[in-house]
């Protein structure tokens, strides 16, 4: 019985990681230490109730959830914010897709709060309703329009007109 609940839980592991990666790169604004350590976070918050969670409709949007927590928690630690100088950050090669417009909007919702970049992240790269976005991030759903609507305007001041010329057709 018990094998049969970890294979279960490694092929769902197996299946959902590269999908929390991609949402955990995002929310940490690129840096891809951090997304493995919240990824790594995640799965085992959900390996330990695995035999609970399993029976939820619906694990993966339960194991979203628990990574957009997870980041938010780590936000809120007085440590996350330090970041060493000593070394120049890897940049990671970008394949498909625009590098600069990628680069320029990654740096866009690295400027964002926590809260705002969760929201922008669920909202527009989950494809999350607004009801789904208030319930991960344990808000109301006023509040994640709110914070959607005031994010985007910030994202849009600070593109400005470069954004503008990404899609220049030359």
């Amino acid at each position: 019985m018990r094998q049969s609940r970890e294979d279960e839980f490694l092929e769902f592991a197996r299946g959902l990681t590269g999908h929390l990666y991609r949402s955990a790169t995002l929310l940490t604004s690129g840096d891809s230490y951090l997304a493995e350590d919240l990824v790594q976070e995640t799965l085992g918050r959900m390996y330990v109730r695995w035999g609970r969670i399993s029976e939820v409709d619906n694990p993966t949007a339960y194991a979203r959830t628990v990574l957009v927590r997870t980041y938010l928690s780590y936000r809120r630690r007085r440590s996350s914010d330090e970041r060493p100088f000593g070394e120049l950050p890897e940049i990671p090669i970008i394949s498909g897709g625009d590098p600069l417009l990628r680069l320029a909007l990654l740096e866009a919702l690295r400027r964002l709060s926590p809260k705002d970049r969760a929201v922008i992240v669920l909202r527009y790269w989950e494809d999350r309703s607004v009801e789904e976005t208030a319930l991960a991030m344990n808000t109301s759903a006023a509040s994640v329009r709110t914070r959607s609507s005031r994010a985007l305007t910030r994202m849009r001041m600070q593109l400005g007109g470069s954004l503008a010329a990404f899609f220049t057709v030359t």
